[in-house]
Parts: structure tokens; sequence; C-alpha cells
């Protein structure tokens, strides 16, 4: 029997949810990935080693509200760099910039305290996953008002059927996923 590669067998830890938050959502549940010691260090390692390449190493990670916190605050603690949460508006008790962004049925704003990068800060955007693309190219507007730059947009799931990775990557931004659920 093959050995399961590392995508393959992060794929079988999440969980599909039929028909939540709504009828014909097959929601992609991350959180047996979290669950299991052997798993999650698996999970971060993945995102760790590809990050301490040198071309690829960060400054700082930035993880959007609120699974990316999970990520990205392990990944940066793992890389020894600082990481700077991105919130849902009304969150963060300093000086933020926001950033809007539509959503299917409506809008959402995101923050990110002012001193949170600086310019020329190389940036990680992390997130659990890409459905629209909406979130991270919020946090990313962000990042980049603050003189940052982004460096890759990193997640655990890509729903390549939803449009998320095309826009991201037609917008100039390199994306790292380990699973993509295509046509599901």
């Amino acid at each position: 029997m093959q050995p399961l590669s590392v995508n393959d067998y992060l794929r079988q830890h999440i969980r599909t949810v039929p028909d939540w938050p709504a009828a014909g959502v097959q929601f992609r549940d991350i959180t047996p990935l979290l669950q299991d010691p052997k798993v999650f260090r698996v999970l971060i390692d993945a995102f760790v080693h590809r990050y301490m390449d040198k071309a690829l190493r960060p400054d700082v990670v930035a993880g959007l509200d609120a699974r990316g916190f999970i990520l990205g605050a392990v990944v940066a603690y793992e890389l020894n760099v600082g990481f700077v949460p991105i919130r849902k508006k009304g969150k963060l008790p300093f000086t933020t910039v926001e950033e809007t962004y539509e959503l299917e049925y409506g809008s959402a704003t995101v923050e990110l305290h002012t001193d949170a990068v600086k310019a020329g800060d190389r940036v990680l955007l992390i997130d659990d996953l890409i459905a629209t693309g909406g979130t991270m190219m919020a946090g990313r507007r962000l990042l980049e008002k603050l003189g940052a730059t982004v460096t890759e947009g990193a997640a655990i799931v890509d729903l390549p059927e939803l449009g998320g990775s095309d826009r991201l990557r037609a917008s100039g931004l390199p994306l790292y996923t380990l699973v993509d659920f295509a046509g599901h």
C-alpha cells in the first residue's frame, strides 16, 4: 500500500457537513485537523517547512479572523516571527485601518492596528479556507495600506469552484493551499 501524501492525509481529517449553514452548502470543517495532536503537527509542519525557505520566509504572519488566528499564530511561533490579527470590525482596541469587502449577500469589514506592520515588511497572509477570496483580498489591501508586501496567501482548503483562488491569483497574489475540493 502506498503511503498517503501530506495533502491526502490532511484531506482525510477534514469533515464535510452537508447543508450547513444553508441547504445545498457542503461545509468543510477543519476542526478535526486541530483535535488530534499528530494531525495538527502535520498541518502546521506543512506550512512551516515551506516558509522556512529563505526566499519565502516572512517577517510577519497575518491571520484572518478567526481560524486564521489559530494557524497563523502557531506558524509565526515556529518561524520565530511576529503575528498580527486581522479582525472583524469593532474588535481591535487601538487605532485601526479598515477595509470593506462584498459577501454573497451584503458586505463585511475587517480591521488591522495601524502599528501592526511597518513599510517594507514581508507578510504571509493565512486563513483556513479560500472560497470567494473576499476576506483574503481585504486583508491584503489592509496590509498594503500600511506599506507591507504580502508575499503569499496561504490556506488549508481551496474551494476553486467559488472562484476565489483564481481571483486572488489574477490580482497577482501567489497562493499556497494544501487541499482542494474541486467539484464537490
